[in-house]
């Protein structure tokens, strides 16, 4: 192919490689504004629902599309007895534990767990922290949490009181319901740092985290792909001599 004095004459490895690594940075670059777009669809729905009239938990099923990121407010009492330290938890680089204590809802046999807060580990990993659980009926407001998928998975634990596992290095819902005597509601909850019903160290992460870093990875595989396409024109491309233009005169 000629264009003007230059003739465009792709060799064979160039070409297969060109054309087996585009895909790839372009695939790259939408997956990251995929991402982008999911957080930010997150984002709008945590700043709504976070305004919003708070919600009341009750022993009514919830589903969990309809009240994640929305505030709730709820009455009980704290069962300290079923409640579980979640390892490995970091606050300004310290190591410590979210307290993750069940509610006993009012009025009814359901449950809800309620993260608490942070605590600090101390000194002696094999010394737990002693946690502080108001007695009596309660009510709290928080914000509702999924808790599936990545955010929650606990390992195995033993279904009687009088053997339960205190530690758990992540919680997944579906096995503390195996694990406890009792139903339990499909959500958790984050309490409100302004609560003072038995809180610590509440710094709870927003869903938008990272979306202008996923929007700028976007972009460099796409700047990436425009680059290889560029460098394959021009690899590509020769001047036709003035020798050669005068043979084909």
């Amino acid at each position: 192919m000629q264009i003007f004095n230059y003739r465009f004459r792709p060799r064979l490895i160039p070409t297969i490689a060109t054309l087996l690594v585009l895909p790839i940075l372009v695939n790259l670059g939408m997956w990251q504004s995929r991402r982008a777009e999911q957080k930010q669809i997150l984002q709008n729905i945590y700043e709504k629902r976070g305004t919003s009239e708070p919600v009341r938990i009750s022993a009514e099923p919830v589903i969990v599309d309809e009240i994640r990121y929305s505030k709730v407010v709820v009455s009980g009492r704290y069962e300290p007895e079923y409640q579980i330290l979640i390892d490995n938890q970091i606050y300004k680089g310290q190591a410590g534990y979210h307290v993750i204590t069940p509610l006993h809802i009012k009025g009814n046999d359901v449950r809800i767990l309620v993260n608490r807060g942070w605590v600090s580990m101390g000194k002696d990993r094999s010394i737990l922290p002693v946690i502080d659980t108001p007695s009596g009926e309660i009510s709290l407001t928080g914000f509702a949490h999924d808790t599936s998928g990545k955010y929650l998975e606990l390992t195995q634990a033993k279904s009687t009181n009088s053997s339960w596992q205190k530690v758990w290095q992540n919680l997944d819902l579906k096995r503390y319901k195996e694990a406890v005597p009792f139903p339990i509601q499909s959500v958790t909850i984050l309490l409100d740092p302004a609560s003072t019903a038995g809180g610590y160290v509440r710094e709870w992460p927003k869903p938008d985290a990272k979306i202008e870093v996923n929007k700028g990875y976007a972009v460099q595989w796409y700047l990436m792909s425009i680059t290889l396409v560029v460098i394959f024109l021009v690899t590509n491309l020769k001047k036709i001599s003035t020798e050669e233009q005068t043979h084909v005169k």
